[in-house]
């Protein structure tokens, strides 16, 4: 019988999820759909009944639905409980609806494919402190990353999740850019540097280290101004194509028990970006 899996947001045509999915599918032999589903807040409700009575063996949220499912679920995943968010909904044999949360994963597979696993008692510098800082925080730290500093303009918002892991330092924008020279990787997780946005760095790069990690959740335009600030500065470079790669491969190996070719899909994709 035939699969089929769904993303649903607010809006979602921009969504490259069903083009990655449906290749996926189609490079395993996998026989099933994926398709995007334009849901309103106020039809969230329904659309969840209608996916479970009509069959869904699962199904990717985006915005502005990460939260508000939480209540329409049997069961929630430690990080997505940590998170209070879900971005992947899995169908489980006795047809309870679990929810999981891959994007903090996902950017860690996505760096450590770049990095390796080996800086992970290096210092880390987490630049802003909105849902994607809190999960990349949360994932990082249950790898094993111990020494993490969040920085944001609002600090009592760092300060929440560094509470809530009960380990790391919150500070200000401010003080990260005076003290840029006592980390070694740097992660970017503020809409800074989006082509529909601000299309600006964060702070100045004066005292950023050669030879540092500079990685960036921002994969439209693959280059961010960050990511080419720190790349003049000699930083090895993750740009956050591969997050979105791997949060999506991630639910693929839920739903479907394998993880699925994420170098030809990210390469696919770079192409389409622009980049090489």
């Amino acid at each position: 019988m035939k699969k089929w899996f769904a993303v649903i947001g607010d809006p979602i045509a921009q969504s490259k999820s069903p083009e990655m999915h449906n290749a996926w599918y189609e490079q395993e032999k996998v026989d099933a759909t994926y398709i995007p589903v334009h849901v309103k807040p106020e039809n969230l409700q329904q659309a969840v009944a209608s996916f479970k009575l009509l069959g869904a063996s699962g199904w990717n949220v985006t915005i502005p639905h990460k939260q508000t499912i939480i209540p329409f679920l049997d069961e929630l995943d430690e990080l997505a409980k940590k998170m209070g968010a879900v971005n992947t909904v899995v169908r489980t044999a006795d047809g309870k609806l679990k929810g999981y949360n891959t994007d903090g994963p996902g950017f860690v597979k996505s760096l450590e494919a770049a990095i390796g696993t080996s800086k992970r008692t290096e210092p880390v510098l987490l630049i802003g402190a909105g849902g994607a800082a809190r999960g990349i925080a949360f994932a990082l730290q249950m790898v094993g990353y111990k020494n993490i500093t969040i920085a944001n303009r609002t600090v009592e918002k760092a300060q929440r999740i560094v509470d809530e892991m009960n380990a790391g330092v919150a500070i200000t924008i401010q003080q990260a850019e005076e003290n840029l020279d006592t980390y070694r990787i740097f992660i970017q997780t503020t809409p800074a540097g989006m082509s529909t946005g601000d299309f600006a760095l964060p702070f100045s790069l004066e005292k950023f280290p050669t030879g540092a990690i500079a990685a960036d959740i921002v994969y439209n335009p693959l280059m961010t101004p960050f990511l080419q600030a720190a790349e003049q500065k000699g930083a090895t470079i993750v740009n956050g194509l591969g997050m979105f790669v791997h949060q999506g491969a991630i639910a693929y190996e839920h739903w479907l028990g394998n993880y699925p070719n994420t170098n030809a899909m990210i390469a696919r994709l770079t192409e389409q970006l622009g980049g090489k």
